[in-house]
């Protein structure tokens, strides 16, 4: 078994796609930055997220979310060029991309709480 964990953004929206059985597979690209080469191009890497956990995270995996993942590492080859993919046990969501209503209530939250926090700190 090769297991690798990756931290990058995801290029495009999650698919959702199903085996014969009915099995769901979450499918996204995610771009690892080497930190060592500023001006190099990221990797790519495919992932596959087998089951029910994959299709519950699906709306989080958007575009420009950073993700950290780890799984399964190995390579296909597909006309002439081979490419990195992840088998996934699991995702951790570190945040990015676009929600459905922007951020605006949850800052204004955070603003009301240290508001209130600030109000009852006596010094």
């Amino acid at each position: 078994m090769k297991k690798i964990t990756i931290i990058g953004r995801v290029g495009k929206d999650a698919e959702i796609r199903r085996l014969q059985d009915g099995t769901p597979i979450l499918n996204f690209n995610v771009a690892v930055n080497d930190p060592f080469k500023k001006d190099a191009p990221p990797t790519w890497f495919g992932c596959s997220f087998f089951g029910t956990r994959g299709e519950k995270i699906a709306p989080y995996v958007t575009k420009g979310s950073q993700l950290a993942v780890v799984g399964d590492f190995g390579l296909r080859e597909y006309e002439g060029k081979t490419y990195a993919e992840v088998r996934v046990s699991d995702v951790e969501l570190l945040g990015g991309g676009k929600r459905d209503g922007g951020d605006e209530p949850a800052q204004q939250e955070r603003q009301t709480f240290a508001q209130d926090l600030d109000s009852e700190i006596p010094f």
